[in-house]
């Protein structure tokens, strides 16, 4: 079977040439000088169409599919040839231009050479070695496209590495103060867990969050304790909160909050609820008909019913309808309970609550009430109230058993994700309305910490 050869003026021989062909010196000057053209530095250089058909290696190519067979050729056996005369080997004919040139020599001067039999493909070369150096990331398995950082994620990655500003408490307060500004010391411990927890407290979340405070004891501290929280959520996070009183009959919380133009309670809401049916219509102003504004502590207050000729009792589907109407004006709604557990709209607003908070004096009925609370929760079927629930532990005095405190903190610790304690505040003691401007540094502090740690569990 015949095969094209190459010739070296770089265009094929007619079809009756043979691969044996000799080529004559002048051939082999005609390639040499094509390709010093094209490797010397003047001018452009062209793409080399064609190799040298005799020193060039053959390149590893693999095909597509495989070729389809060929009919056979009826091959003549091969002429003995004396040995000492030496045998050219033929050179299969590359189908693809190599990928590198090397300078050619004459063949050795004889009769043509006699067809051999065809010559094995070379065994596949070894896999080349690594790059060294970074490289630039392959495309994913699935294809997706690497995407690039957008102007969102510019803003928020800038926002995540903002650093806190100067002290301002403390002996590095006062030298940065002293010198002018000139020298600025970074935040004390306090200081940064200070502003790391007004961060927690102003977090976002992704809807309204519900906490109820709960204890089935009078005296535990519930009421002050939804308005401590209402004063540092309202005040940290600049509105958005409402405090309720979810007693199924009268509670206290109206008569603790800051009074207010109107005496319009629950009963009242519930009576008047209809004019909030139509979601397009029914504004947060027309609410200020109900809730009694706190003033500089920036939080609402709904109370409980107050008038005395009222024998009714609110129910769970009074419960859900009035909490369903405060989801969508207020982001944090605190829910003071009362004492009966088996009050439906008790058990209603623990089972609507995000976050349960117990709250406890440091007494031993309070705190055993509360531990009694827990096991009726767990023995109802409540799920994950470890995780749901946080401890507030109030002095009630200026002195109080430290055994009996550790050990209160040591077993809610157990039963809860997190015991907070609050110290004695003598602008509590009155009973009257909470006077938020003369709460003690130390009360809004731990006060500031345990809210933090409740908007961290939310």
């Amino acid at each position: 079977m015949s095969q094209e050869a190459w010739s070296s003026g770089g265009s094929r021989h007619d079809a009756d040439d043979t691969s044996d062909r000799l080529y004559t010196p002048e051939d082999f000057q005609a390639y040499a000088a094509r390709r010093e053209g094209r490797d010397g530095s003047a001018g452009a250089r062209e793409p080399m169409t064609y190799g040298d058909p005799l020193s060039d290696p053959l390149p590893e190519v693999a095909p597509a599919r495989p070729p389809e067979p060929e009919p056979a050729a009826e091959v003549a056996p091969p002429v003995a040839q004396p040995v000492a005369q030496p045998v050219a080997q033929p050179v299969a004919q590359p189908t693809t231009p190599p990928p590198s040139y090397r300078p050619s020599t004459p063949p050795p001067a004889g009769p043509p050479p006699a067809q051999a039999p065809p010559v094995a493909a070379p065994a596949p070369a070894a896999p080349a070695a690594p790059p060294v150096g970074p490289q630039p990331p392959a495309d994913e398995p699935d294809g997706d496209v690497r995407r690039f950082m957008s102007a969102t994620d510019f803003l928020d990655r800038r926002d995540s590495e903002q650093q806190h500003g100067p002290a301002t408490w403390g002996w590095r307060g006062k030298v940065r103060r002293w010198s002018g500004g000139l020298i600025t010391p970074r935040m004390g411990p306090d200081e940064l867990a200070y502003e790391v927890d007004r961060a927690t407290i102003q977090k976002d979340f992704d809807g309204p969050r519900t906490i109820a405070f709960i204890n089935p004891k009078g005296g535990a501290a519930k009421t002050t304790g939804v308005l401590a929280a209402g004063f540092t959520f309202g005040t940290v996070r600049g509105g958005g909160v409402v405090a309720w009183d979810n007693n199924e009959t009268r509670g206290t919380l109206g008569i603790r909050g800051t009074r207010s133009a109107h005496r319009n309670t629950t009963r009242e809401l519930l009576e008047d609820l209809e004019r909030f049916t139509d979601v397009y219509q029914s504004r947060i102003g027309d609410l200020g008909a109900f809730v009694r504004s706190q003033g500089d502590a920036h939080f609402d207050v709904l109370a409980s019913d107050e008038r005395p000729d009222v024998t009714g009792t609110i129910r769970a589907s009074d419960f859900d309808s009035v909490h369903k109407l405060l989801e969508r004006f207020y982001r944090i709604i605190l829910i003071d309970t009362g004492n009966n557990m088996r009050a439906e709209n008790w058990l209603a607003a623990a089972g609507a609550a995000d976050l349960l908070v117990v709250t406890s004096t440091v007494r031993e009925d309070t705190g055993y009430s509360g531990l009694w609370m827990l096991d009726a929760l767990q023995d109802a079927g409540y799920q994950d109230l470890k995780h749901k629930t946080v401890t507030v532990l109030s002095d009630p005095s200026a002195n109080v058993d430290a055994k009996l405190a550790s050990d209160l903190v040591d077993v809610y610790q157990q039963r809860t994700r997190a015991v907070y304690r609050v110290p004695y505040d003598p602008a509590l003691v009155a009973g009257s309305i909470v006077p938020y401007a003369q709460l003690s540094e130390n009360t809004r502090m731990q006060w500031l910490k345990a809210c933090a740690g409740m908007a961290a569990a939310l």
